[in-house]
């Protein structure tokens, strides 16, 4: 057993025994996993995430394309430009360095994180910068300047928080910071919307919005949509449930609530309303279904005289995913089953008249089109404020992805569909198989789950199941690169499983699983892996469970809830003292998910899901690995921390890292992604594999 060391040390991230305790772990933790292995997957991984072939993603903005890109020579990455024809041409030259993150890391000795840049629209002269030392929610923004390539002296500037950032106009913006004592939620995001000019010291700006502490956060922008443009404050009072005020910036701050109950989510678009309501909903004497999408004229809403329609309604089997709007259209994700289809929607040219609803069609007879059968197409809008152009992002567990431009036509057509971008094959898929299953949990929910698998091979094998099941967040088909150099080429199988709490079937989906009705995500997450067993897809000794954050608290639930039920377990950056995790960090933010650990009457059904609580040293477990990062200001890493303590001194099969930097993401660069990813990978073939496995041959042809 281990030496006892107190919750309160480590609690404390950076306290010189509490990192003693994680040095020691960490070493610990590399003397098993560091093997021959480890390192060949790390290399791979490495390799995979530095390729040069991969897809430039780019802004458009007027006559530029703007990307961030990381290489193996520049680890912290180039924020860069070319011309937005060199870019739809597929050039990948002649790209112009705006910022060298790396150069400016080592400047000023920082370990800076690029977190994005927000471009002056529609000047497109100045950006905010947003960086992140080691990786933290929490960054500076700086004021850069694009022609000279420099950061703006005596520009706007602000010193690291969690917040917001939005352009009003090239003297004005619009922020949500800590201002000092009293400014931040007790779930550490702001309570205040600021209109800060240039000049004024930033805490002098005007305040134009305040939430009580209790809320979540405030966060407010600036819609730049010509002819409509507007001030947009969003008011979370829990992470479901809030309010939406609107102000025209030309007529100074004054804020206008839009009229609908706290679960609708609202989007001002064009001089029309879209509203997402997250409960059945009665209004002007109709009913909406939850997960409905529903249009009303903007004016009308604020003026209590609108005639809301449904322009979708789910169905047991179909989800509204997400919207994109462009200068004249809506584009639907729907999903059916967890397989996308894309549709467009476009308001009436003329009053009575109704929407116009479509599919997206894309010329079905060129190859590059051709995708199997569970695959996610995704869109974005190019430049929604100006044009009707889409991204088009195509890919599937064997297919890298594509990268496509669409132009559609004012009444919604599709004038072009091309290729711009084509992402690398990184993996050998040639015996790879993928199909889609359905488990029954145990309240009689059907629950699919899509599995990954080598065809004509023998079975079991050792399988990973994956999930996440919270914050209405859908697990979609997408190509893994690192997951099929280090898992699928050496023949394991690979699950997702598509478990309530996460979106794929709406918001209905979601709620079935929240506070007191959380074990059903957890009730489906066993039966899948129980199906992949009754199947013969695997053995309980080969079967492992992988998540991560709210992941992390799944695995955790299954390693001390349903320890019978896995070979091992790997669980990241997770969520597993549920006793305290409302105090830690921006946990008090996710009571709505949760629920409140100091009310007793919640307590008795969250301490039915908190891992730490849920220990039992007398009990058998499966090895497990737990993940985390010191530089995590989301989820505290003293849930991984003081888990493992606990099963340390009760002499437990458990292994230990935390990263020095990443944040909530686990690493700050490719170099420290793939030695995590390779870590986890390591620990599940040392558990998983037994002597009948080929490593390395099972995918070969």
């Amino acid at each position: 057993m281990a030496e006892h060391i107190s919750t309160e040390v480590l609690d404390e991230i950076d306290a010189p025994e509490a990192l003693a305790w994680v040095e020691e772990h960490n070493k610990r933790a590399l003397d098993v996993l560091d093997t021959d292995r480890f390192e060949e997957i790390r290399d791979q991984i490495r390799e995979a995430l530095d390729d040069p072939a991969r897809i430039p993603f780019a802004t458009l903005r007027d006559d530029w394309a703007f990307n961030f890109w990381v290489d193996e020579d520049n680890p912290r990455g180039l924020w860069r430009r070319q011309l937005s024809t060199h870019y739809l041409a597929g050039d990948d030259k002649e790209w112009d360095i705006l910022l060298d993150v790396d150069k400016l890391a080592e400047e000023e000795g920082k370990s800076w994180v690029y977190k994005g840049a927000t471009v002056l629209y529609p000047e497109y002269t100045r950006a905010l910068i947003a960086l992140s030392d080691g990786g933290s929610d929490s960054n500076v923004v700086r004021e850069f300047d694009i022609a000279t390539r420099k950061f703006v002296e005596n520009g706007f500037q602000m010193p690291e928080s969690k917040g917001f950032w939005s352009w009003i106009n090239e003297d004005e913006l619009l922020i949500g910071r800590d201002f000092g004592p009293g400014t931040m939620t007790k779930s550490g995001y702001p309570r205040q919307v600021r209109r800060w000019k240039r000049g004024q010291k930033m805490q002098d700006a005007e305040i134009v919005f305040e939430i009580p502490e209790d809320d979540v956060g405030v966060f407010a922008g600036v819609d730049h949509m010509p002819g409509w443009k507007r001030v947009v404050v969003n008011r979370m009072k829990d992470f479901y449930n809030g309010e939406t005020y609107i102000a025209d910036p030309a007529a100074g701050s004054t804020l206008r609530k839009i009229p609908v109950p706290d679960h609708v989510d609202v989007v001002a678009w064009r001089d029309w309303l879209l509203m997402r309501p997250k409960e059945d909903w009665e209004v002007a004497g109709k009913s909406f279904k939850s997960g409905s999408l529903v249009a009303a004229q903007f004016d009308d809403v604020l003026a209590n005289m609108a005639e809301p329609y449904a322009l979708f309604t789910p169905t047991d089997t179909t989800a509204l995913q997400d919207i994109t709007l462009t200068r004249h259209h809506v584009i639907v994700n729907v999903l059916h089953n967890v397989v996308n289809k894309l549709g467009i929607l476009t308001p009436p040219l003329m009053e009575n008249a109704g929407w116009d609803r479509r599919d997206l069609q894309l010329n079905s007879g060129s190859e590059e089109w051709q995708l199997p059968e569970y695959s996610t197409i995704t869109v974005s809008a190019v430049n929604g404020k100006e044009d009707d152009r889409l991204w088009l992002r195509a890919t599937g567990f064997t297919s890298p992805m594509t990268l496509s431009i669409v132009n559609l036509s004012r009444s919604g057509q599709t004038l072009s569909a091309r290729n711009v971008h084509s992402a690398p094959t990184l993996f050998n898929a040639d015996n790879l198989e993928v199909s889609q299953h359905f488990a029954t949990s145990k309240d009689g929910t059907r629950v699919p789950y899509f599995q990954v698998s080598t065809s004509g091979v023998e079975e079991p094998r050792p399988t990973l199941l994956y999930g996440y099941g919270g914050f209405e967040v859908s697990l979609m088909p997408s190509y893994p690169p690192a997951t099929g150099r280090a898992w699928l080429e050496r023949g394991g199988t690979y699950v997702i499983a598509n478990i309530r709490g996460g979106g794929e079937f709406g918001p209905t989906w979601h709620q079935a699983a929240l506070k007191e009705n959380r074990h059903h995500a957890y009730e489906d997450f066993v039966a899948v892996a129980d199906d992949l067993v009754a199947r013969g897809v695997t053995t309980v000794k080969q079967l492992g469970a992988r998540g991560g954050s709210n992941g992390g608290l799944l695995a955790g639930v299954m390693l001390t809830k349903y320890p019978e039920h896995f070979g091992a377990i790997v669980s990241e950056v997770p969520l597993l003292d549920m006793k305290r995790y409302h105090t830690l960090l921006a946990g008090a933010s996710w009571m709505a998910e949760y629920g409140n650990p100091d009310d007793p009457a919640e307590w008795e059904y969250i301490k039915t899901f908190s891992p730490y609580h849920l220990f039992n040293k007398d009990r058998d477990y499966p090895p497990v690995l737990f993940m985390t990062s010191s530089r995590d200001d989301r989820v505290h890493p003293a849930h991984a921390r003081t888990m493992v303590a606990q099963m340390d001194e009760a002499g437990k099969d458990v292994l230990f890292y935390e990263n020095i930097e990443g944040g909530h993401a686990g690493a700050a660069d490719n170099a420290q992604r793939a030695k995590m990813a390779a870590l986890a990978w390591e620990f599940l073939w040392q558990k998983l594999s037994d002597s009948s496995i080929d490593e390395g041959a099972a995918a070969q042809p």
